[in-house]
This record gives structure tokens, C-alpha cells and sequence, in this order.
């Protein structure tokens, strides 16, 4: 819990909503560039060239995104990937792509193996040479993260170390995670557990939690945004005129706070896709006493697992839970019963990424609609999507791309 209050502290700071309304703006202009050069020039829109994997390209969009606002370090997703497709290169040198490259591989790959310690005993993992092997492997990869994690906290430490104290820091989570409870810190005062430093071992493992959950989760959900968004006209209609009232024509100045807390129906379909359509299957709640469920009396520590699409889609909390229907979250006075909405999970331990990624989503949303006009290739065809048992993961999503009248 030390590390959980840390880490929300520093991630609702209203340092860090302007840090990441910033990179949300300047990660977007460089994704047009990209886009400019692959699939928006004008005899590429003639041809019917102007297809595009969306979920690809925001899995490095949110790649790029949050390794910069956790770590203060750029990543270079969005220009390898663009590099894969087009014989002319990015501008960036092909070092650092190529060192980005190898850290967010390492990241994907931990993310889809290390639930093999969760489901495959000990034993097999130790003496059953497949599973070993593939055990090995997830742990020499998570070597690898840990050394590159590692590094990156020396540095920024010794970064602070030689700015004085009078002038100011980056708003990155890192930074912040380093600074909390010492002298830099603002708050600071000397007392107790509860206010210690962070160390190196705690910030790591913060940040290595805090990539994987805000860069999968946050494109994934981008993607069903854009499905559902396309299948529901009115919703879509409703959805450009709030954008256009807020933008008034004005599809290049960058996207604002004010912006942001104004996009109320935007915000409204995010949660009604998060509703009817949950990028996480299930999540996990224990009790530290003896306690009564369902009529059932369950000893201390039982651990239960939560269905959250079932919540979500229950009638008794839900009126017309089938329907895709953001204007519920709309109507004055309107929440939703008490643990009935799993968006972020609850309780204590509700994600700290929360404010990060409706940001993102929101405001995403409106630099994507405000300009450009962007259709399902194949309105027929289910979204594309796997699990993991616990993680849902949009596998393909093809987008016809063209700048909007």
C-alpha cells in the first residue's frame, strides 16, 4: 500500500495531467507524420490505399506515450513500426529505434507469458523441460527489463543529483517517484514509515506495473472505442458536434485542459464501451476475516474471482444492459450502484493509471474525429480479439483513414 499511495500521488498531481495532455498533443503530431507519408497523401486516397491496422499502430502510439511519462525517456515504437513499411525512414537514428525496439519486445513478451506462473504448478516449471523452458525464458526476459529499468532510474537520479535545488524538474512519474519524502519534495517532512523514500526495487517494479497496464489496456479500449463508435451512427453524430462546438473548425491547435474536462460525451462513451465490452475478464478480491456471501460462510482468505462482464451486464444494477447506450452516463444525479462498474477496478487499489488514461482516450478521440473521418473496412466483420483469461486483446482492427470534410 506504501507503494500503491506513492504512485497516486504522483500520477493525479496536476503537474502531471499538463505532462501528459503535452506528450498526448506532441506523440499525435508525430504519428500524422507517419500517417502523412503512408496512407493521407492525396493519390494514396485515390488509389484506395488508405487502409491501416489501427490497434497496431496505437499499441506503439501508447507504447511511446507512457514509457515518456513514467521514465522521462522517449521511446521510439511509432518510427520502428512506420520504419517496417516504407523504404524511407524515420527521422530518428536507427540506435535508438532499435534500442526502443528491444525494450518494448521484452515488455510485450512478459506481458503475454508470465501468467505461466500463475497457472502451470511449480513442479512443471522446475522438471517438465517445456514449461521449464518456457519459464527460463520469461525469467531471462524479465533479467533484461529489470537491467534496462535499472539503468534508466541511475541516470535519472544522478540527473537530479546535479540540478540545484532552486531549479526545477521534469514531471515525469520517475522523477517524482525518486524526489517523494526527500529534500526536493515540497511536501517533504521527516517522519515514520509512511513517509520514507522509494527505493530503487520499489520504483522499478512501479514502473514496470505502470507500463504494462497503461500501454496494452489504453490501445485496446482505443480500438473498441473506434468499433463501437462506427456501428452507432447516432452515438458518432453526437460525438462530432461536441468536438466541433469545443474546436469550432480548428483541426490543428493543440487539445487543452479546459479541452479535456469539456469532452463530456466523449468521456461517456469511453465508459459505455468500457461497459459493454470490459478489456479485463476478472479480477481478484480476499477477505481478512470470516465473512457471509451468497448465503455461503467463506473462512478468512478465501479468495474470490469477480466476473466483470457479468456485473457490467446485469439487469438489476443496469437499465437495458445489452444496449450501447452512452447517454446513461449523462442523466443528472446519475452513478452507477456501488461495485457495479469495474472500469478500473475498486476500492483502494483501483488503478492509479485511471486519470492517465482517460486522458489519453478523451483526447485522443478528439485530435482523431475533429480531422479525420475514420470507417471500419469491413462493417460486417466482428472485432478481432483474444484473451488471455484475464486480459482482452484487440488483435486487428482495419481502418479506412481520409481527412474529413
Amino acid at each position: 500500500m506504501f507503494n500503491h499511495h506513492l504512485f497516486n500521488q504522483a500520477i493525479l498531481s496536476p503537474k502531471f495531467t499538463d505532462e501528459a495532455i503535452y506528450w498526448t498533443n506532441k506523440l499525435f503530431n508525430e504519428l500524422e507524420v507517419y500517417w502523412k507519408d503512408l496512407f493521407l497523401k492525396e493519390e494514396i486516397i485515390k488509389e484506395n490505399k488508405n487502409k491501416l491496422d489501427f490497434a497496431a499502430w496505437f499499441h506503439h502510439y501508447t507504447n511511446d506515450m507512457t514509457i515518456k511519462l513514467l521514465t522521462g525517456e522517449r521511446s521510439y515504437s511509432m518510427a520502428a513500426y512506420f520504419d517496417t513499411l516504407l523504404e524511407k525512414k524515420s527521422d530518428h537514428p536507427p540506435a535508438i529505434v532499435e534500442d526502443s525496439v528491444k525494450f518494448v519486445q521484452a515488455i510485450h513478451k512478459h506481458l503475454m507469458g508470465y501468467y505461466i506462473f500463475f497457472i502451470i504448478s511449480p513442479f512443471l516449471r522446475r522438471y517438465v523441460p517445456f514449461f521449464k523452458n518456457k519459464a527460463d525464458g520469461i525469467l531471462q526476459n524479465l533479467k533484461f527489463i529489470n537491467q534496462k529499468l535499472d539503468s534508466i532510474i541511475k541516470r535519472r537520479r544522478q540527473e537530479i543529483k546535479d540540478v540545484p535545488l532552486n531549479k526545477p524538474l521534469p514531471h515525469d512519474m520517475l522523477t517524482s517517484m525518486i524526489i517523494k519524502n526527500t529534500l526536493r519534495d515540497g511536501n517533504y517532512f521527516e517522519t515514520g514509515e509512511a513517509n520514507r523514500s522509494m527505493t530503487d526495487t520499489e520504483i522499478r517494479v512501479n514502473l514496470l506495473d505502470g507500463i504494462l497496464n497503461g500501454t496494452y489496456k489504453s490501445a485496446n479500449l482505443l480500438s473498441l472505442i473506434v468499433y463501437y463508435v462506427a456501428h452507432n451512427p447516432d452515438v458518432k453524430k453526437k460525438m462530432l458536434e461536441e468536438i466541433d462546438s469545443i474546436f469550432q473548425g480548428d483541426k490543428t491547435r493543440p487539445i487543452t485542459k479546459d479541452d479535456f474536462y469539456s469532452l463530456s460525451y466523449c468521456e461517456a462513451i469511453v465508459k459505455e464501451v468500457s461497459r459493454i465490452f470490459p478489456i479485463m475478464h476478472s479480477f481478484t478480491r480476499s477477505f481478512d476475516e470470516p465473512c457471509e456471501i451468497a448465503g455461503y460462510q467463506w473462512p478468512a482468505n478465501t479468495l474470490f474471482i469477480f466476473n466483470i462482464k457479468a456485473l457490467h451486464n446485469d439487469s438489476d444494477y443496469w437499465e437495458e444492459p445489452e444496449k450501447f447506450n452512452p447517454d446513461r452516463w449523462l442523466v443528472e444525479g446519475f452513478e452507477p450502484n456501488k461495485n457495479s462498474f469495474m472500469m478500473f477496478g475498486g476500492g483502494l487499489r483501483s488503478c492509479p493509471g485511471r486519470k492517465l488514461a482517460m486522458i489519453e482516450l478523451i483526447c485522443l478521440m478528439a485530435l482523431l474525429f475533429r480531422k479525420y473521418e475514420i470507417n471500419l473496412v469491413d462493417m460486417n466483420s466482428p472485432i478481432k480479439t483474444t484473451s488471455d483469461g484475464i486480459l482482452v486483446s484487440c488483435d486487428e482492427l482495419l481502418v479506412e483513414v481520409k481527412p474529413r470534410n
